[in-house]
């Protein structure tokens, strides 16, 4: 009778944990290095006291545009790479060099000009003058094609010899995207897609010219009215790092558990 060895628990990395306690340490000496050379106190309650509700909305505004812009770049991304593969003659041609086209053109575009371009230019082209919503699709149209490049290595991750194989055991299509695609597509695809999210959040800063309340704007309209400048910055600061620290590290555990 053959009996299976036991599991052996993972002993735990008391050198890792030292580690990182030395650089929070290392943080934290600097900050307080910093803080008690200044010649002057700080005064972050000129902020919070009076504009503290407005951050606050400002802060919630960054994350549902951002997760609105996240959403709809997902779907425009995905068309774009619907696009890129198309192997129909004229109309499919037609389609990749579009593709290829605007990608070049979003590429050599900064994020301000086309969030700019967005506002001012097409939003009223179509009658749309909402500067919130022209300003959400100045986003959307930036990331799309970063989004599409995130969907090419992903699928392109699933090679002939897979499909091959699963010729060879008779899958169906539905058992193919189920088993093989879809699982292997989604590993592939998370890590970038929480990247992009990240740099919609920091991007979606510049939405301050088109006066959307966002984070950066809401504390830019604080210094202006208390000239509490490093504080605001300070806070600005914070308060993106709330956002984007969880994020990064929720990335880095989808790329642990997918790549198990």
């Amino acid at each position: 009778m053959v009996t299976s060895k036991p599991k052996q628990k993972k002993s735990f990395d008391y050198p890792k944990l030292f580690s990182y306690l030395l650089v929070f340490l290392s943080i934290f000496l600097f900050i307080w290095f910093v803080a008690t050379r200044r010649t002057s106190d700080f005064k972050l309650y000129l902020i919070t006291d009076t504009y503290g509700p407005l951050i606050i909305e400002g802060f919630l505004n960054t994350i549902w545009i951002s997760i609105v812009a996240l959403l709809g770049s997902v779907v425009l991304g995905f068309i774009f790479y619907l696009f890129s593969i198309t192997k129909d003659k004229y109309v499919g041609a037609y389609l990749r060099a579009f593709t290829n086209v605007f990608t070049e053109i979003i590429y050599g575009t900064p994020l301000l000009v086309m969030v700019v371009i967005a506002a001012f230019v097409i939003g009223p082209a179509f009658n749309i003058y909402s500067r919130n919503i022209t300003g959400l699709i100045g986003l959307i149209i930036y990331i799309s094609p970063y989004m599409k490049n995130v969907y090419q290595a992903a699928f392109s991750s699933v090679g002939n010899d897979q499909y091959m194989a699963m010729d060879l055991f008779g899958f169906t299509a539905y058992q193919r995207y189920r088993y093989i695609i879809i699982p292997q597509v989604i590993r592939i695809l998370m890590p970038p897609l929480m990247n992009n999210f990240s740099l919609i959040i920091k991007g979606s800063a510049l939405l301050y010219v088109l006066s959307f309340n966002e984070l950066y704007y809401s504390i830019v309209i604080a210094q202006s009215k208390t000239f509490a400048f490093v504080e605001g910055y300070l806070l600005m600061w914070a308060l993106y790092l709330i956002i984007t620290i969880p994020l990064s590290q929720l990335t880095k555990l989808i790329e642990r558990k997918w790549s198990l």
